[in-house]
């Protein structure tokens, strides 16, 4: 069965960058979509990032966009999110989601495998 385990989460201080890593297997990940989710405290969890099949396909949430950038190396099957200038309001547990088959919409489809997570904190 597909399993997502992530990866790269720790605690930073506010403008510093991090890298996620999505390590997948149990499926032929180029058939996937894959996205990232947050969950902060007390908090809903919320989409942050997608990409399509080849990776030429992104989308984000508008509070990340222009620091956080989502990529995807389908010969390693393992999907990233690079997040720069970081802020305390990032602070959350981040995890990655797979979905086998098409979308119009990356950020609002629905996401059948995840990950446990990785908790991100950052301090001001």
């Amino acid at each position: 069965q597909v399993r997502l385990v992530e990866s790269g989460g720790q605690s930073v201080q506010a403008g510093e960058s991090l890298r996620l890593s999505c390590a997948f297997s149990g499926g032929i990940f180029s058939s996937y979509f894959v996205a990232w989710f947050r969950q902060a405290p007390g908090e809903e969890r919320e989409f942050v990032a997608a990409v399509n099949w080849g990776g030429k396909r992104t989308d984000y949430a508008d509070s990340v966009k222009g620091r956080f950038t989502i990529s995807r190396d389908n010969a390693r099957s393992t999907v990233f999110l690079q997040m720069n200038t970081l802020k305390p309001e990032d602070t959350a547990i981040y995890a990655c989601a797979a979905r086998l088959g098409y979308s119009d919409n990356l950020s609002t489809a629905k996401y059948m495998h995840w990950g446990q997570g990785t908790q991100v904190t950052v301090s001001s």
